[in-house]
């Protein structure tokens, strides 16, 4: 008996061991990681938060050899619906300077838009403006909100940015400058309002 106590011990011990150390190893580093901490805004290079006017006209082409905006699901009874409830649209329309195709473009509105609405035309909004122009060239701001199309000026809450744009928050206001019945494109001007650094 005394010999197979003496054969068991030194197992029992090193099982004890390995759970004991197990135990306490993660215990351990979980106190030496943190979850979060507060830093200083000095620490990431940012400097006074400043408030900028962006202003520009948003093309929206359903039309054509050359759409910028395209429906990419729909519901059964999507087109049965007067609000075209249920549409979920795909874009990648130009920013531009001006209201005309041509003129000047500044950058490109990219996300989708979706019909949220059962008894209004309302679109649920979620797209970057992405920027190609002077030294907000490769910035970001984000939208995520609601576009009662019919209304005369909708405003749309910016979530976030990227680049320039780090830790934006603001607001844009959207105005219907052309709409065509025939075709469904539209040209609307944009005056977004943001806080960054």
């Amino acid at each position: 008996m005394a010999e197979t106590f003496q054969k068991v011990t030194p197992i029992f011990v090193l099982i004890l061991f390995t759970i004991f150390t197990l135990a306490i190893i993660p215990a351990t580093a979980e106190k030496n990681h943190r979850f979060s901490r507060t830093l200083s805004p000095a620490k990431l290079g940012l400097k006074r938060e400043k408030l900028s006017h962006l202003h520009f006209y948003f093309h929206d082409i359903v039309a054509g050899r050359n759409p910028t905006a395209v429906r990419v699901a729909e519901a059964l009874m999507t087109n049965t619906s007067s609000t075209f409830f249920g549409a979920v649209v795909m874009i990648d329309d130009p920013l531009t300077m001006r209201p005309e195709p041509n003129s000047r473009m500044v950058g490109r509105a990219q996300g989708l838009y979706a019909s949220a609405s059962q008894t209004e035309l309302g679109l649920l909004m979620v797209l970057n403006f992405a920027f190609m122009e002077g030294k907000y060239n490769g910035s970001t701001l984000s939208v995520l909100g609601r576009n009662t199309v019919f209304s005369p000026v909708r405003e749309f809450p910016i979530i976030g940015g990227s680049g320039l744009f780090r830790f934006a928050r603001g607001y844009a206001h959207a105005r219907t400058h052309v709409f065509n019945l025939t075709s469904g494109d539209a040209v609307v001007e944009y005056n977004v309002y943001v806080f960054h650094y």
